[in-house]
Parts: C-alpha cells; sequence; structure tokens
C-alpha cells in the first residue's frame, strides 16, 4: 500500500511540475519507520505501528526509491539524490546512501550525497538549498548551524532556502539568513501520533527553483488525490 501510494505521487508530481534540468530527490529522512528488527525508534524507544517483517520493507524501500530515479531520469538531465538521517533510521539512511552511490556510480547523470554529517547542501546557480531531517535542530535555530556548516557555498548565493520534515507538520519561517521550510509527510499516522494528538494534514510538496531567483512555483499532493482522482 505505501509503495503504491509513494509511486503514485512521483509520477503525479514529476509529470505535473514543470521542464528543469536538474531534479533533486529530497529524502528528508525515517524512510524506514524503524530501524531493527524491533518496531521502536532507536533512541527513544517508541513503540511503532509496522510491518512485521523488516526484509520485507528493505526490499520494498529499495525497489520504491529505485523506480523514483528511473522517473526522474525520463524528465531531468540530472538527478541528485539526499538520503537524509532520521531519527527513526539513524543507521538505515547510512546503508541508504551507500547503496545508492554503489547503484549509480555508473550512471553519470545520478549524483547521491554521501555525506555522514546529518546537513546536506545543493548548490544551484546562486540558489541555495539545505537539508535537515529535524531531529536534531528545529526550525528556530537551524539558520546559524547551516551557515556555519557550509560557509563557502552560503557566501555565494542569494537564494537560500532550508528544508526539513520530522514533526509532519507544515512550518514556516523567513530568518534573516534563509527560508526555513518545515514539510509535512504523506505517511498515514499510526498509533502512537493518534494517542499523543499529532493529527497532521497529509501531504508531499513539489517546488521549482531557478537558478538566479529562487523558489519559482510549488505544488502540493495530497493523498487522496491521488487515491480518488
Amino acid at each position: 500500500i505505501a509503495e503504491d501510494l509513494l509511486l503514485r505521487m512521483f509520477r503525479y508530481g514529476i509529470r505535473k511540475a514543470p521542464k528543469a534540468k536538474v531534479g533533486v530527490l529530497c529524502q528528508l529522512g525515517d524512510f524506514t519507520h524503524y530501524d531493527s528488527f524491533e518496531s521502536i525508534t532507536p533512541q527513544s524507544k517508541h513503540l511503532l505501528d509496522s510491518d512485521t517483517r523488516p526484509q520485507k520493507m528493505v526490499r520494498v524501500g529499495l525497489r520504491s526509491l529505485r523506480a523514483i530515479i528511473k522517473m526522474m531520469l525520463q524528465k531531468y538531465e540530472q538527478v541528485h539524490v539526499i538520503m537524509a538521517e532520521g531519527n527513526h533510521d539513524i543507521m538505515s539512511s547510512a546503508w541508504l546512501r551507500e547503496a545508492f552511490n554503489i547503484f549509480y556510480e555508473d550512471e553519470p547523470r545520478v549524483s547521491v550525497d554521501t555525506r555522514p554529517d546529518p546537513y546536506y547542501a545543493y548548490e544551484w546557480g546562486k540558489t541555495l538549498l539545505l537539508f535537515h531531517h529535524g531531529h536534531l535542530r528545529g526550525v528556530k535555530n537551524i539558520d546559524h548551524v547551516f551557515v556555519s556548516k557550509f560557509k563557502e557555498q552560503f557566501g555565494r548565493s542569494t537564494n537560500v532556502y532550508a528544508h526539513m520534515g520530522h514533526l509532519h507538520h507544515k512550518h514556516e519561517i523567513e530568518s534573516a539568513l534563509m527560508d526555513i521550510i518545515q514539510h509535512p509527510t504523506i505517511a498515514a499516522h499510526d498509533a502512537y501520533a493518534i494517542r499523543k494528538g499529532w493529527l497532521s494534514r497529509r501531504r508531499a510538496p513539489v517546488v521549482t527553483y531557478h537558478q538566479d531567483f529562487g523558489a519559482v512555483g510549488s505544488i502540493t499532493i495530497p493523498p487522496a488525490l491521488l487515491l480518488h482522482g
């Protein structure tokens, strides 16, 4: 079910997005809902709803991501892949980065960010895109961390955007240094979220950036559109 929804979302988003030279696959973390043979979060040990077969989760995850990259290569000249570390998949995100780097080592059109530091950057002309899951820094205190880690890229950029996930609901801040966007998720609510009252709306964005002018367009995709449209 998850694989079908994920692929529907990317088919729709890629089809609706305008033409562009580079497509960035921004997987913002927690792609695998848990990180071991136990359905709990690695650090806080919260009990999670999950498929009980970790190997099946790995198989479906790899297959889905490769299918998404294949779709993107049909539209974009270059595809850049970010597999960010999340608090649910600290170890899994590491093998995702390394696995996809090996999968596409002979494909010059695909680049994979293998940075072990859980802060990532992609420079596109005068536009700088920054990425962090949000488990270590939040929207209110991440801008100076990004600037410190990516001083040279920040100094060359006139349009700077930070992308985050983690809390499953949308939140935007325009600081003196950059625009910071916390994104929602298309994942369904699990029992833990329901009991805590974390009832965010399920959505996914596709954002278009210009080399010189920054963000120039955005599409929002709700899962209901994909399932009933």
